[in-house]
Order: C-alpha cells, then sequence, then structure tokens
C-alpha cells in the first residue's frame, strides 16, 4: 500500500467555504482534536484543523441502543454483533485555515470549497512543518465561531503542529507572542490557551 493510500482517513461528505466534514473509512479512526487534514490535490489542496467528530446511527432518527450488559468487554460486543460496524458511522469536521496556491501555502480562506468524495488525509510530519512555518492561520483559528470553544481547538492544533517544529518549545513561544498580538486586552482568553499548550 502506497503512503497516499495509508494517509487517507476519509471522504468529504459536507463542505462549504469554511469547514468540511468527512466520513471515516474505519469506525472510530478520527483524527485527534486540532490534528492538521487535508483535502484535494495540488494546487486544489485545502488544509484544515480538526474541531468536532462524531459517531452515530447511519439512519438518522435511530440511536444505538445499549448491548453490553453481559459482555465482558466492548471488543466483546462488536464480535458478538459484527453489523454494528456496518450500522454506526464516525465523521470529524475541520475548520479550513489555508490552501495551496502559487506554489506555496496561504493562509487564508481557499477560493472554492472541497469536493464532495474528495479524500480526507493526514498531514505528514513535512507537510505540517511547511505549513507553520508562519502564524497567519491563528488568526482564522482564534475568532472562529464553531459548536465547540474556539481555545480549546486552538491549543489543540498548536499542540500538534508544534510536534513536527524542530524545536518544540522556541515554536510554542513564538505562537503564544503572535496569540498575545491577535488577543488585545483578552487576557483571560489568553492564560487559558497559553496553559493548555503548556508554555
Amino acid at each position: 500500500m502506497d503512503n497516499l493510500s495509508t494517509s487517507r482517513i476519509g471522504e468529504v461528505i459536507d463542505t462549504s467555504t469554511t469547514d468540511f466534514t468527512a466520513q471515516c473509512y474505519q469506525l472510530y479512526n478520527t483524527p485527534a482534536l486540532g490534528a492538521l487534514v487535508k483535502t484535494g490535490e495540488d494546487e486544489n489542496t485545502i488544509y484544515a484543523a480538526v474541531y468536532h467528530a462524531t459517531t452515530s446511527s447511519i439512519e438518522p432518527g435511530r440511536k444505538p441502543i445499549a448491548r453490553g450488559q453481559d459482555a465482558v468487554s466492548e471488543e466483546a460486543i462488536y464480535a458478538q454483533s459484527p453489523q454494528l460496524s456496518k450500522l454506526l458511522r464516525s465523521e470529524f469536521s475541520c475548520l479550513i485555515l489555508g490552501h495551496r496556491g502559487q506554489g506555496q501555502i496561504l493562509h487564508y480562506l481557499p477560493p472554492r470549497p472541497a469536493h464532495i468524495h474528495s479524500f480526507a488525509e493526514s498531514c505528514t510530519p513535512e507537510e505540517t512543518a511547511e505549513f507553520c512555518k508562519s502564524f497567519g492561520f491563528l488568526n482564522i483559528l482564534v475568532n472562529s465561531e464553531l459548536p465547540v470553544p474556539p481555545d480549546e481547538v486552538t491549543a489543540a492544533c498548536l499542540r500538534h503542529l508544534s510536534a513536527a517544529a524542530p524545536d518544540k518549545q522556541a515554536f510554542l513561544v513564538k505562537a503564544g507572542k503572535e496569540l498575545a498580538k491577535l488577543l488585545p486586552g483578552q487576557y483571560q482568553r489568553l492564560k487559558v490557551i497559553l496553559e493548555r499548550i503548556q508554555l
């Protein structure tokens, strides 16, 4: 299996100018909160941070029922009812932070949304390092209106990005300084984010 197929984690099923939702090929195989993912190809590549994930029934309005009262483990429930993996689906939603254009990564919204059925993939450490050479994406993160607290997503994203930086501590210090510029007079918000990235 090549690198492309092993990095592929899902497929876009809902899309807009600012975000997209992808369904996972494997149940529960959602990327972590804040993880950097991509969709599209070449100059149409879109980069985004995971801000929400769900696992639910494939049938709208039909909730799963409890099955494990007498099971010895969670795995046993799925072993006894193998059809469950076909009746449930895992999805993750991503906030778009940038795109590739003019031969480089641009930290602003792409001209067009992602395509339905385009592949959602994990970014390689090299792509992640290229993405975070500058902090232009932070403005989108801290000013986003999400169904989850944007400060939590911002902190989670910075923790993931720092793992690909040559010097993790230097990266987080620089990120903290950029956040201070973006959040003037918002000391409590800044404090919460910095605590979560462990500066």
